[in-house]
């Protein structure tokens, strides 16, 4: 699940050399339908959501959707590539609502073509298109799949993304390790690498913004490893100056259950 709106903003780079190159393929992705809950830190839950995944060949359409309570809505649908490397083919996120500052729908195409159709302080609907130069490693809504396939060990790693904004920027995400953390499932003690997810804007903008105090808060994503690593759970904003809101997987809850005939 991994994705430009879940990383808004986000990972503190540890020390070390960074490598700055489309992420390997270590891990295939494959046919998906996860269950997610969205809720703020102290536990109220805010949206349902749903991540749905299809391979075809060597492509693979990701779509996550979250349906809020008071009825917002956010979707994420990224196509990608997972030949030796994964590489975007285009990336489009919407959202609207109370929830959000601004009703915004983004275009993002590997080519570097961005559109953002947005809505103003007035509410009158604006465009802005961009032909921009983005790098082979741009990882709007790849994320979490590409921490899937990181090396525990690994060294800390940067990323392109293009943010979702009236005017399209592309920043750098600097992902690093942040430790271990032991969570259960059932009766069972596991442990999860947590990433953290810095958002680096360049130049005088981000000069300013570090200065001012202003920069994005980190974005934190728990990966259980081994054989078959999993999303576990993520905590960061969904918008430039959003709150903090935690995404976690959820289990179905039978409501009725018809009797089984003997």
């Amino acid at each position: 699940m991994g994705r430009c709106a879940l990383v808004a903003a986000a990972l503190a780079l540890a020390s070390g050399p960074l490598a700055a190159e489309p992420v390997k393929v270590r891990f295939r992705e494959g046919l998906v339908h996860g269950f997610l809950a969205l809720r703020t830190l102290d536990g109220k839950t805010i949206a349902d959501g749903d991540l749905y995944q299809t391979p075809r060949g060597n492509t693979v359409t990701s779509r996550l959707t979250f349906r809020f309570r008071d009825g917002s809505f956010q979707e994420e649908t990224a196509v990608f590539t997972q030949g030796r490397e994964f590489r975007l083919v285009r990336d489009r996120l919407v959202q609207k609502g109370p929830s959000f500052p601004r009703a915004l729908d983004m275009t993002v195409e590997a080519g570097g073509r961005v559109v953002v159709r947005y809505t103003d302080g007035d509410g009158e609907e604006k465009v802005e298109e961009e032909q921009m130069e983005l790098p082979p490693d741009v990882a709007n809504g790849m994320v979490l799949t590409l921490l899937k396939n990181l090396a525990a060990d690994g060294p800390p790693i940067e990323v392109g993304m293009v943010v979702p904004t009236p005017k399209p920027r592309l920043v750098t995400l600097q992902i690093s390790r942040g430790g271990v953390d032991r969570f259960r499932i059932g009766s069972l003690g596991r442990r999860a690498t947590r990433y953290v997810v810095d958002v680096h804007i360049g130049g005088l903008t981000g000069a300013m913004a570090h200065v001012l105090g202003k920069d994005p808060p980190d974005t934190q994503v728990w990966i259980l490893g081994g054989e078959a690593p999993a999303f576990i759970r993520s905590e960061g904003p969904m918008f430039a100056d959003g709150p903090i809101w935690r995404i976690d997987l959820v289990s179905p809850v039978f409501t009725s259950i018809a009797p089984i005939k003997r």
